[in-house]
């Protein structure tokens, strides 16, 4: 579990091109079947849980393997620790472009994307 979710979140730096980044692009052309407006804000939410996936995999996986003596989880507390972390390194990033501090050349040929 704690492969898998290292494998997924953002602490891995290699992991978009191979994992993150086709499953959002998967993601977007799902719910582009729906609409071919909603490709990539539907890409960029299968991005944000990919990673969100990939934490909470490598917390709890964490947690079983050095868990020690069992002790009571309080899971609605780290799913908002999750959900708060994983939300503002997503905006950051999306801050960071934003402010055209990174770059994604890419981007605009995918923001007119039709299926």
């Amino acid at each position: 579990m704690v492969l898998i979710g290292y494998l997924l979140s953002p602490l891995c730096w290699w992991n978009d091109l191979i994992f993150n980044l086709p499953i959002a692009y998967g993601f977007g052309r799902l719910i582009a079947c729906l609409h071919a407006d909603f490709f990539l804000p539907a890409a960029m939410v299968g991005y944000w849980l990919s990673n969100l996936v990939g934490i909470l995999l490598m917390q709890f996986g964490t947690k079983e393997l050095i868990g020690g003596e069992k002790e009571e989880r309080h899971w609605q507390k780290e799913l908002r620790n999750v959900l708060l972390s994983s939300t503002v390194y997503t905006l950051v990033i999306l801050a960071l472009l934003h402010f055209e501090v990174l770059e994604m050349p890419l981007l605009s040929s995918i923001a007119t994307f039709s299926p």
